[in-house]
């Protein structure tokens, strides 16, 4: 039995199934960890969202922001985007079951040593401050709370996460930074602007998972999200989003051991 972590699929469903037969992933055996960002962009969106909803409790999927885009439109949020790869998912006669689906999703998991999120954690969070907070968004994004808490995201420029905050705000904060934070201000602020490589970085950011003095270091922290990073390994840190669907490869870490697998576009 072996559980394998992936990078953002982003609908690339063609290269999934690629990389599903190139690592032998039995369903019956092995479990999946997915960082989020299973639709947009690649025209297979609606394939992977069947195919690991069918999976059950063999994968964990935690969202990331192009999936709570998709949340957004089935609520009629920005519903005026044109989009094609969200419109066929919105258009299936599945769909109602598998919006549902996906407002269940947690934000962070965590299983012994290891922690998935799709983009980062804050430095003043400890792991379980993170998966509390993201028990609170999945209760909002199930109930009666989406609309606000998805609205929210777009309210302002979210750059702190106070918990003074009022309840919707705070955790529209705590949402943006579990879904979009790459770098931090030397105050421990979020920056969500700079989107590029780490040579390209500014000398006034920091990546999140440098932040001195970070409270979540005690486990490895698995994640997506910032594609221009690549492949990126550290102790305590590991980055899977290869940008597969503009060309570059999915990525799979097995966790039992840390080894990579790797599969090139082929959607």
């Amino acid at each position: 039995m072996a559980t394998f972590a992936i990078g953002d699929i982003h609908g690339c469903f063609r290269t999934l199934q690629h990389l599903m037969k190139a690592i032998r992933f039995d369903p019956g055996r092995d479990r999946l960890w997915l960082t989020g960002d299973l639709v947009n962009r690649g025209p297979g969106s609606l394939e992977v969202l069947r195919w690991v909803r069918g999976l059950g409790d063999r994968a964990v999927c935690v969202l990331g922001n192009h999936d709570l885009k998709l949340l957004a439109r089935g609520l009629g949020i920005r519903s005026s985007l044109n989009n094609p790869q969200l419109s066929s998912i919105l258009a299936a006669g599945d769909r109602e079951d598998l919006l549902a689906w996906l407002r269940g999703r947690p934000l962070v998991h965590r299983e012994g040593g290891h922690v998935l999120v799709h983009a980062g954690l804050l430095p003043g969070w400890t792991v379980d401050r993170a998966i509390q907070l993201g028990e609170e968004i999945r209760g909002c994004l199930t109930g009666p709370g989406a609309v606000e808490l998805l609205q929210g995201l777009s309210a302002r420029d979210h750059s702190d996460c106070e918990e003074k905050e009022p309840g919707s705000l705070r955790l529209a904060m705590a949402l943006r930074a579990m879904t979009q934070l790459r770098t931090l201000n030397p105050d421990g602020t979020m920056d969500l602007d700079f989107v590029g490589p780490l040579a390209e970085m500014p000398d006034t950011l920091i990546p999140w998972f440098s932040f001195p003095r970070r409270r979540n270091n005690s486990a490895t922290i698995v994640f997506g999200h910032w594609a221009a990073l690549g492949l990126f390994q550290a102790p305590g840190i590991a980055g899977l989003d290869t940008n597969c669907v503009r060309g570059g490869k999915l990525t799979a870490m097995r966790l039992e051991d840390g080894r990579i697998f790797q599969q090139g576009f082929a959607d």
